[in-house]
């Protein structure tokens, strides 16, 4: 066996342990970071207003429902995870109309869905809820319920939690691109891992900036991820010297005193 096929086939095993090992972890591809900074966001928004509760529901598209990924307070617990209808209840009309509301009497509107809240062992006399939108689309709804200290929400509490609401709609929308991006990854993976000729990694860098869309930022990654490949392929001399040119050019550009945006 030649030098190559030898090295190939050694690339190929690795592929292949790295697609079982991430496949088996059954670990969620979000940033542990993010989904930190949703319950910040939750925790401090029901603080703030003295709610008794509070929670984030996202859409699921292909499922045509709502799934609440965090929540604070009473039966904080039992609700994550929980799924509803996409356009069931307070928070489907939200998701459905793109517009915020708030209720001080939920179980005199038609809209409340009474049976969900006793399933979560809590059912609330008064709620805001404001959409969660990223580029033009509702991807979630926000929700605080029963402040303590008053019977209801005002015009204001509705503007404070929009600001929430937006920190909210950006940290999920980074979370979705890094699932994206990984889900890519791994298919990529394991076409090359299936491949005849493992031996061209440059493959997977093309499939990935196939698959990286609008984002030009990102497919300029893959491309120079690519160029630097095939330079490693000369040799580790070669290799060191691009480096060091990249190296070189970053510490040019550091240097430059940089002008205000």
């Amino acid at each position: 066996m030649s030098k190559k096929s030898s090295k190939d086939s050694v690339l190929a095993e690795q592929l292949r342990k790295l697609v079982m090992a991430i496949e088996t972890s059954g670990k969620a591809i979000m940033p542990t970071s993010n989904q930190e900074l949703l319950q910040s966001i939750v925790d401090t928004a029901a603080r703030i207003f003295g709610a008794a509760a509070a929670s984030i529901a996202l859409v699921d598209e292909k499922q045509q429902v709502l799934e609440f990924k965090v929540a604070y307070g009473v039966g904080n617990e039992d609700v994550i995870g929980m799924r509803i209808p996409l356009d069931s209840g307070i928070a489907g009309y939200v998701v459905m109309t793109g517009q915020p509301i708030a209720i001080s009497d939920v179980q005199q509107d038609p809209r409340f869905n009474l049976e969900f809240a006793e399933s979560t062992g809590y059912v609330p006399k008064s709620i805001l809820a404001m959409p969660l939108i990223r580029n033009d689309r509702v991807i979630g709804v926000m929700e605080v319920l029963d402040k303590i200290d008053e019977p209801s929400f005002g015009l204001k509490d509705m503007e404070l939690l929009g600001i929430f609401a937006q920190q909210a709609a950006i940290a999920i929308f980074q979370s979705q691109q890094f699932e994206n991006l990984s889900s890519a990854l791994i298919q990529s993976i394991k076409e090359l891992s299936n491949a005849d000729t493992p031996s061209e990694l440059s493959d997977l860098f093309r499939v990935l900036e196939e698959k990286s869309g609008e984002d030009e930022r990102r497919r300029d990654l893959y491309a120079l991820a690519n160029h630097f490949y095939s330079i490693s392929e000369f040799g580790e001399s070669e290799r060191r010297v691009c480096l060091q040119i990249l190296g070189a050019f970053s510490e040019y550009l550091h240097s430059k005193p940089r002008l205000a945006p």
